[in-house]
């Protein structure tokens, strides 16, 4: 597992060179990533020693300039993504309807793995026929190593940290049927980033508050609770 020693990390492509995937820790660290290249400004990055937030290594005094912004962890390094529904007590009333007493979770397979912005997420034919295409800003949480079988009071000691994700999906394919795979499975449905933030720096996610833009106008505000 990674060391806890990091805050941020943020796996990039150097300016320096297209070839070269790298992870770093943005300088300085509380950097908006995503706003900052939205703005058109240069995000400055320390280099790493590792190939993955998985295993980043040490800090090196090298420094890099962002050219383009990955997804913190790499479709290899995942085995499915693991996702659930009628996930806080807001979205529930949202969409009247009572809260589970059971999780209600569906996948996500490897390939519905996507960068973050401005990477584009490409909605299948199916979607834009009827123009159901849709999106739900929630937090992803960065499992750090292999477990099984854990309990509860055992469960943060896996968590490396947490990052933004974005539920892509296809509502009338959703609606159409109980199973929720293919209508939000589909390929590049998961763009995640761009920065894995430390679990040392959130003690308690519950008190996060979830926001989602869409042109600049806020379509999603709400407690994580």
């Amino acid at each position: 597992m990674a060391s806890p020693s990091f805050s941020r990390l943020v796996r990039f492509v150097p300016k320096s060179g297209s070839s070269k995937v790298l992870i770093g820790e943005p300088d300085p660290a509380c950097v908006d990533i995503g706003l900052t290249l939205r703005q058109g400004k240069d995000v400055c990055v320390f280099v790493w020693s590792g190939s993955s937030v998985l295993n980043p290594g040490v800090k090196t005094e090298t420094r890099e300039i962002i050219q383009r912004v990955l997804s913190p962890v790499s479709m290899n390094e995942i085995g499915t993504i693991r996702c659930m529904g009628l996930n806080h007590v807001q979205h529930a009333r949202e969409v009247k309807l009572e809260l589970p007493t059971v999780p209600t979770i569906f996948l996500k397979p490897n390939t519905a793995l996507g960068d973050p912005w401005p990477a584009p997420t490409i909605l299948p034919a199916i979607t834009q026929r009827d123009d159901t295409g849709d999106y739900e800003a929630e937090l992803a949480v960065i499992i750090g190593k292999e477990c099984k079988n854990v309990t509860e009071g055992d469960a943060m000691d896996y968590v490396l940290g947490y990052t933004a994700c974005n539920d892509v999906s296809s509502r009338s394919s959703q609606f159409a049927q109980s199973q929720w795979c293919f209508s939000k499975g589909f390929d590049g449905s998961c763009p995640l980033g761009p920065t894995l933030v430390s679990k040392e720096l959130v003690p308690d996610p519950s008190k996060l508050r979830i926001k989602g833009y869409k042109n600049k106008i806020v379509m999603q505000d709400s407690p994580l609770e």
